[in-house]
């Protein structure tokens, strides 16, 4: 039996392709390719030895989807698909509410239709939205400052509906916090189209010469140094997240449960400049700019959920963080291209 892995070929979705293949599981990609590139899954083949099944796809094409589930024998599914740059999602909402929701819908149909009843959403810390007190725990009040979260709370919500109409669904929420980092291969890593919209992305290529200098979105923040406070996660121990989820749909008590993925430990931006610059040697230009739309000033987890009912916690740090995140962008500057 495989795993179907919407959006696979993005960041997060490349490597939880390598954790699961490394485990033994069947591998099967549908993407679009809007926010990621083909070579990401070349890569995974390499990086593993093993095949990738991928079709090139829009979860909205409902009937190529169920050409898929028609075509492989598929037992869960990990959904990463969907836009996510916050600022951008406030300039374009209806993009997002069309491609994040309508996707996600379209892919419940299906699954629901061909007896898939296992899920794990990529799901966000942006659920949260702008929390009273850090940090943050599943049970905290859910709201939200930005169309990209509204997608991601709107769909826990569809998701939470579902489970009770369907009864035998097992659907577990994942909410992320930042993620940064590379495979230690060098060989896969964030590879984003245009201006990055997250930080370590901006910083690298401003160390390796892309990008003159990094704007660094608001210094007058309610944080120890005025700027932003976040939770940055290593994208592998991310992804191994996901396989602790799938590990868990046997001993699951409800039919949707949520956990928070991220380090419990809160990093400002100007920390996170330094400890690249530590890591790296590099000096990072860098200005202060007006703050940015949807973007609030502190968020970093309690993850004591996820070690307890998954077994699972982060295990690499900032320095390991931004020494990945280097290795992958001065060893392909333009990324996949």
């Amino acid at each position: 039996m495989s795993i179907l892995v919407t959006g696979g070929a993005g960041y997060i979705g490349s490597h939880t392709c390598v954790e699961l293949l490394n485990a033994g599981y069947d591998v099967v990609v549908v993407d679009n390719l809007v926010n990621s590139s083909k070579k990401s899954l070349e890569r995974v083949e390499e990086i593993t030895g093993q095949k990738v099944r991928f079709y090139e796809v829009d979860l909205r094409d409902k009937v190529k989807l169920e050409e898929i589930f028609e075509n492989e024998k598929v037992d869960s599914v990990i959904h990463f698909a969907g836009l996510k740059a916050v600022g951008e999602s406030v300039h374009k909402p209806l993009e997002y509410y069309d491609n994040n929701i309508g996707g996600s819908l379209v892919l419940c149909e299906v699954m629901k239709k061909y007896g898939v009843k296992k899920l794990v959403f990529s799901s966000s810390a942006t659920v949260y939205g702008n929390p009273a007190t850090v940090p943050i725990k599943e049970d905290f009040p859910l709201s939200t400052a930005s169309p990209y979260g509204r997608t991601k709370l709107m769909l826990e919500e569809i998701f939470r509906d579902l489970a009770v109409a369907e009864s035998d669904f097992k659907i577990i929420l994942l909410r992320y916090f930042n993620p940064i980092g590379a495979n230690k291969s060098g060989r896969i890593g964030e590879n984003p189209k245009g201006i990055p919209n997250n930080l370590l992305p901006y910083i690298t290529q401003v160390a390796v010469g892309k990008l003159e200098k990094l704007s660094i979105f608001g210094g007058d923040y309610d944080t120890p140094d005025g700027t932003c406070v976040r939770d940055y996660i290593h994208v592998v121990d991310l992804a191994l997240g996901h396989l602790k989820a799938i590990e868990y749909f046997e001993k699951m008590d409800k039919n949707v449960e949520a956990y928070n993925l991220g380090t419990g430990v809160g990093y400002s931006v100007s920390e996170v400049v330094k400890a690249f610059e530590e890591a790296t040697g590099i000096t990072v230009a860098h200005t202060i700019t007006d703050k940015r739309a949807g973007d609030v000033a502190q968020c970093y987890s309690d993850a004591t959920l996820a070690k307890i009912k998954l077994g699972w916690e982060a295990e690499r740090g900032l320095k390991e963080m931004c020494e990945d995140s280097w290795n992958w962008q001065k060893n392909n500057p333009n990324g996949y291209e």
